[in-house]
């Protein structure tokens, strides 16, 4: 890598790494120094059956929506660069890339002898194909928005791809390591029922809504994962999770609520971490009354959020004043968490003024499968009470939240964590812009639009400075318009049976098994 290269890289992501290292250090379950711990080889026959709270919404990575969906098919696929443990960009498929002067070409190396799971080697042409298809220059509509930026995909030869972009962006290389810019055969066929990447896992077999079946790819380019088959079971209802665990059928569940974790004896270990995401009620800005301003203040005052975290969490998560989270480093804005304090005289005040003297009800979507958004939905139906607000909480399987509220647009609030692929603003900001695709809420200010825009050409010249004013700019406008009602960067729990190890907390919502190891 050239040392503009080296430097960009570090540009974008080491701002972060003294959050990262004060967010996750010592809650990731790590022995203490002294303690022996001996892991089984590799070679050795093995196997973990692991709780996952939906099932993959696609196996076709740059279709796939939900983050959890994504931080499976992370095991699975893989892009030219990815993202590691802590926050930084390294080379995947890609052994190593230079940038131009005006961060318009991007040539990359292609990794030496590596392979699809299918066994053959990848090329540059299932490059060119993979990103073409997410840039929508195999004649389709761009899948990866900011890919629209890119102009053209070159392979001079066998081993080297060429990406010329319309504008420098300082995010590009963050948003090219994403899941959705996985690199695939060019001749694959239907990933959908046959997906075929180059990470540490394979896929073997599913049962829709039942499981998921990954066998470790033995041929894999990088360390190999030490447990040679993952069984991902479809735990929908959130209360069998105690059950499942207690019982056998799984012997690993994330983000375990803490009354969950009360529930379980003896044989299980609870770490601890955080979630990197923003949990809110999301509010559809584009019907009443939650189309008045006024009316989205006055639910903001209207919420405890220390009362929230220490019903849900036993005071655990951290609360957050906009779609921004610690983990973000330069971008995240503590202050904007003070922008609404609990005053119920204040919301009432604020409501009269909307119009809504008596209050008003709502319905609340809520994913039964969260049980952690289920609780806080039921914390914040009881304190909308005392400003005359109903809250009616409506409990809808994962698939139809996607479906209805996510992709349809069909609710007047919801109440879940909105998570991002890469550490850059833009997974967080760019999807409250009024003509974005991903607009769920349907957010519409011109000075938002314009803020972003900022943002946008900032980035283009690499003017990082003022790139990082207007995107605080952005979520300072989110939290004083109270776009949502936000509440926290929830606490993540991970139950993990005795004798499994290695388990390894990701600044982004990933879950790593080539990390994980038994104990003999």
């Amino acid at each position: 890598m050239t040392k503009r290269g080296q430097r960009f890289v570090k540009v974008l992501f080491a701002s972060m790494l003294l959050t990262l290292t004060v967010a996750l250090g010592g809650c990731s379950g790590d022995k203490e120094d002294g303690d022996s711990v001996k892991v089984a080889d590799t070679a050795v026959a093995s196997h973990i059956t692991i709780g996952i709270p939906q099932d993959l919404d696609s196996l076709v990575p740059s279709l796939s929506q939900g983050a959890g969906t994504q931080e499976i098919l992370y095991n699975i696929y893989e892009g030219l660069y990815k993202p590691d443990s802590e926050g930084n960009l390294i080379p995947a498929v890609a052994s190593d890339y230079t940038m131009s002067e005006d961060g318009l070409v991007y040539m990359f190396t292609l990794r030496d002898g590596i392979k699809f799971h299918n066994g053959k080697s990848v090329t540059a042409a299932d490059v060119k194909y993979s990103i073409d298809t997410c840039a929508g220059l195999n004649g389709g509509e761009p899948v990866i928005s900011a890919f629209s930026n890119i102009v053209s995909v070159d392979t001079p030869d066998e081993n080297t791809i060429v990406i010329t972009l319309k504008e420098s962006s300082s995010s590009f290389m963050a948003i090219l390591s994403t899941v959705e810019a996985a690199i695939v055969p060019a001749d694959a066929g239907d990933l959908q029922t046959n997906p075929v990447g180059t990470g540490p896992y394979k896929f073997v077999s599913r049962s829709l809504q039942e499981n998921v079946v990954l066998e470790r790819f033995d041929d894999y380019w990088g360390e190999p994962a030490h447990i040679k088959d993952v069984t991902l079971k479809v735990l929908a209802d959130a209360d069998s999770i105690v059950m499942n665990l207690e019982g056998g059928a799984v012997d690993l569940v994330a983000r375990v609520s803490t009354a969950q974790a009360a529930e379980l004896g003896d044989d299980f270990e609870i770490l601890e971490g955080t979630m990197n995401l923003v949990q809110a009620v999301y509010l559809n800005n584009a019907v009443e009354p939650f189309n008045n301003e006024k009316v989205r203040q006055a639910l903001s005052y209207a919420v405890d959020k220390q009362e929230i975290l220490d019903f849900v969490s036993e005071g655990k998560g951290t609360p957050v004043g906009s779609s921004m989270f610690p983990a973000f480093g330069k971008y995240y804005i503590e202050e904007l968490n003070s922008t609404y304090t609990t005053d119920i005289e204040k919301a009432k005040a604020f409501l009269t003024e909307a119009g809504y003297p008596d209050g008003f009800s709502f319905t609340m979507k809520v994913p039964s499968n969260y049980q952690q958004h289920i609780d806080t939905a039921q914390v914040v139906a009881e304190q909308f009470k005392q400003i005359g607000v109903i809250a009616n909480i409506e409990l809808i399987e994962w698939e139809t939240w996607l479906s209805d509220v996510y992709q349809g647009r069909d609710f007047e609030a919801t109440l879940v964590g909105v998570d991002a692929s890469t550490l850059t603003a833009g997974a967080m900001l760019s999807r409250f812009r009024s003509d974005a695709h991903n607009n769920f809420v349907n957010y519409n200010n011109k000075m938002y639009d314009a803020a972003y825009a900022d943002a946008l050409a900032a980035e283009a010249v690499m003017d990082d400075d003022r790139a990082t004013e207007a995107y605080k700019k952005c979520e300072t406008i989110l939290a004083e318009t109270a776009a949502n009602i936000y509440i926290q960067d929830m606490c993540e729990l991970v139950a993990v049976r005795k004798g499994y190890t290695g388990y390894t907390f990701y600044p982004l919502y990933i879950q790593d098994f080539s990390k994980l190891s038994i104990v003999e």
